[in-house]
């Protein structure tokens, strides 16, 4: 069955509204809005003002979850207290009441009866205190997955060499830090320090995090809705301190009801560009197996590469 996706040109924070209010849902009961906060230093990220009215629209909560970074790493958002630190100096608490889901354990254990590597996905507690999520996601390249965008912010980040840095970790989405770390080892350990010991491949990790994006997928299942933003479009992640600066033209607002689907839309987008950065950045998608998360994901059946894209 294909998807429908709606896409602007207009990346401004009244588009991302328009955009939402044309899918034609409105988010029940409680709202996790889960985005991409950003590391300490990086200069790419999408700043709070500009996911203002969304968040308004929705009456939401910004959700986050510890990052499994290990302590030699140097992000900040694996410590409860810095992460926290962290989330006012980049002015997320300024606007909007934000919830740090694994703060207090114990995780809760989702189980993936058909994963492909996964069988179970810990995830923050605190998830189970909504009824409804919207995903905000930043559309960009990343170090080690190729891409970042909307499954990715359900399973979680992940760590890589970013330039001029150390290794760093794109901020795992509603997987807690123990959570991040199996889906890291494809179920070997939820040792943060462990886990970089004996990482999956790049076949292995992108059906990983499909597994655990499915299990956030089922829960909310009816109720949930992503937004993807391509602006900033680096090759590296907002988890990156120092990240390469944007190497394409922004190109818009996309969404969707299917997270396959908004991301498969942004790839042909950035294929379909006429920019100049657009292989340099296809290089880090293709060279990472990026693709293979959306592969996987539509393999297990939460999601459609084929949908009509509704330009507003």
């Amino acid at each position: 069955m294909r998807a429908n996706v709606y896409f602007t040109r207009e990346i401004t924070p009244e588009k991302v509204v328009e955009l939402y209010r044309a899918l034609g849902v409105e988010l029940p009961g409680k709202v996790a809005v889960k985005v991409h906060s950003g590391e300490k230093g990086n200069q790419n990220f999408l700043r709070p003002e500009f996911w203002c009215p969304m968040v308004e629209e929705v009456h939401g909560t910004i959700v986050e979850c510890n990052t499994a970074y290990g302590d030699a790493a140097g992000g900040v958002r694996d410590h409860t207290e810095s992460h926290r630190k962290l989330l006012q100096e980049h002015g997320w608490t300024k606007y909007f009441d934000v919830d740090l889901m694994d703060a207090e354990g114990p995780d809760v254990v989702w189980p993936i009866p058909n994963g492909k590597v996964l069988k179970e996905n810990h995830v923050g507690k605190h998830i189970l205190h909504y009824d409804s999520m919207l995903v905000l996601a930043h559309f960009k390249g990343h170090p080690m997955g190729g891409y970042g965008g909307a499954p990715k912010e359900l399973a979680h980040r992940r760590p890589e060499r970013c330039r001029g840095g150390p290794v760093k970790q794109r901020a795992i989405g509603c997987a807690s830090r123990a959570g991040k770390a199996l889906i890291h080892s494809a179920g070997k350990t939820d040792d943060r320090f462990k886990t970089w010991e004996q990482h999956a491949s790049s076949v292995v990790f992108p059906e990983a995090m499909a597994d655990a994006a499915s299990s956030v997928i089922e829960h909310f299942r009816g109720k949930i809705a992503f937004i993807n933003v391509m602006k900033n479009l680096s090759v590296d992640c907002d988890c990156c301190a120092v990240a390469e600066d944007p190497c394409m033209k922004d190109i818009g607002i996309l969404a969707s009801l299917d997270p396959v689907a908004i991301d498969q839309a942004c790839i042909d987008l950035v294929m379909q560009s006429d920019d100049p950065g657009r292989e340099h950045f296809m290089e880090r998608v293709n060279s990472r197996n990026g693709i293979h998360t959306i592969e996987a994901a539509a393999e297990l059946g939460f999601g459609s590469r084929a949908y009509d894209l509704t330009e507003l």
